[in-house]
C-alpha cells in the first residue's frame, strides 16, 4: 500500500515542528519538512523526530511537480515571522507569494491545504477579533508582517467568492500568542515566558513593559496566550476532519495579562513574583496591541471542543518539563 505524505513548510520551526513531532509520533504517514535550518540550533527542533526528508525551500515547486502525487495535505507553516522585520518585499516574497503559489498548486493538484494565518492581522484590535471571512476588509494590521497574512487571508477569500478552485479542504488557522517548547531559535521573537525564564531562575525581577493607555495599568496589558500543544492540537483535528474549510482563530478566548504572565513563570519556579516596569522602546509604541482575545465561537461550532489549557498549567509544563531539563526539546 502506497504511504501517504504530509509536507510541512517551516517543519522544523516553532509551531511546525511541533506539528511535525505529532504526525510523526503517529506513523501513519511520511513527514516531509521544508525549511531552512542555518548554523544554530533550530535543527535540534527535529532531531528525536522520524521525518522521512528536509527540503530547502529552493526546491519545493521542483519537489512538488517530481513527487506532489503522493500528498494527503500541505501543512503550511513557513514564513518570515518576524514582526520587527522592515524589507517589506521580502516579507511579501516569502509570506505572500509562496502561500498564494501553495494554495493554488493545491487548488488545481487536488490537494488539501492548512496554513497558518496570525492574531497579527488584527492590528489594534479596535475592529474586534471576528474570523468571519466577511470580516477581513475591516482589518487594519500595525506592521509589515500582519499585513502580509492579512494579504494571503484576502488572496484565498476572493479566490473563494470568485468562484475559482479550490482544494479539497483549506484552512485558515490565526494564531494568538503562542508559547512552549522549540521556540528556542527565535531569539527576540521568543515568547514572554522564555525570554523572563533565565532571570526568574537566577531570583532576579521579572520586567514588563510601562503601559501608555490610562485604561491599562503597567503589566495589566493582555493577550490571549495558548500553549503551543493546543495549537498542535487543533491542526491535527482540521487534518482529522477534512471536511472542515474555512478561517479560524487559535486561541483559548480568555486574554490574560502580562502580571498573571509573571506570576505564573515565578510559581513554576517556586518563586515569590517580583515584576519591575520599564520603558517601551519608541519603536515599538505606535505598533504595540495593548489587547488581544480570540473568539472561539466558530472553531468550536466546527466541532472542536477539546479544553484549552490553562495559563498556570502550560507555564508550569513549559517551565518544569522542558525550560529546566539539560534537553528542553520536545
Amino acid at each position: 500500500m502506497l504511504v501517504q505524505t504530509i509536507l510541512i513548510t517551516g517543519g522544523a520551526g516553532f509551531i511546525g515542528s511541533n506539528v511535525a513531532a505529532a504526525l510523526c509520533a503517529r506513523g501513519t504517514h511520511r513527514i516531509v519538512i521544508c525549511d531552512t535550518l542555518g548554523t544554530g540550533a533550530k535543527w535540534r527542533n527535529l532531531r528525536n523526530h522520524n521525518v522521512y526528508e528536509i527540503i530547502p525551500p529552493a526546491n519545493l515547486f521542483y519537489w512538488l511537480e517530481m513527487y506532489g502525487t503522493s500528498l494527503d495535505a500541505v501543512i503550511h507553516m513557513g514564513a518570515i515571522s518576524t514582526t520587527t522585520e522592515t524589507n517589506v518585499d521580502l516579507i511579501l516574497e516569502n509570506n505572500l507569494s509562496v502561500s498564494s503559489l501553495l494554495y493554488r498548486w493545491c487548488a488545481e493538484n487536488a490537494k488539501r491545504f492548512i496554513y497558518a494565518s496570525s492574531a497579527a492581522t488584527y492590528g489594534d484590535g479596535d475592529q474586534g477579533f471576528d474570523d468571519d471571512i466577511k470580516s477581513l476588509n475591516t482589518l487594519r494590521p500595525l506592521n509589515p508582517y500582519g499585513w502580509s497574512k492579512h494579504l494571503v487571508d484576502r488572496y484565498i477569500a476572493n479566490a473563494i467568492q470568485y468562484g475559482e478552485v479550490a482544494p479539497p479542504q483549506w484552512a485558515g488557522l490565526k494564531f494568538f500568542n503562542v508559547y512552549g517548547p522549540n521556540e528556542y531559535h527565535k531569539e527576540d521573537q521568543r515568547s514572554v515566558a522564555n525570554i523572563k525564564f533565565p532571570d526568574v531562575r537566577a531570583g532576579k525581577p521579572v520586567r514588563l513593559f510601562k503601559s501608555y493607555r490610562p485604561d491599562f495599568p503597567d503589566g495589566g496589558q493582555k493577550r490571549d496566550f495558548i500553549y503551543v500543544r493546543d495549537c498542535v492540537n487543533i491542526v491535527l483535528w482540521f487534518f482529522d476532519n477534512p471536511k472542515v474549510s474555512g478561517l479560524f482563530n487559535v486561541g483559548t478566548g480568555k486574554a490574560r495579562s502580562f502580571e498573571d504572565l509573571a506570576k505564573a513563570l515565578c510559581a513554576a519556579l517556586g518563586h515569590e513574583p517580583k515584576i519591575e516596569y520599564f520603558e517601551m522602546p519608541e519603536s515599538l509604541r505606535a505598533q504595540y496591541q495593548y489587547f488581544t482575545e480570540a473568539r472561539v465561537e466558530r472553531l468550536r461550532k466546527a466541532g472542536y471542543s477539546a479544553p484549552f489549557t490553562s495559563l498556570e498549567d502550560g507555564v508550569r509544563d513549559y517551565v518544569q518539563n522542558y525550560l529546566t531539563k539539560a534537553d528542553p526539546y520536545l
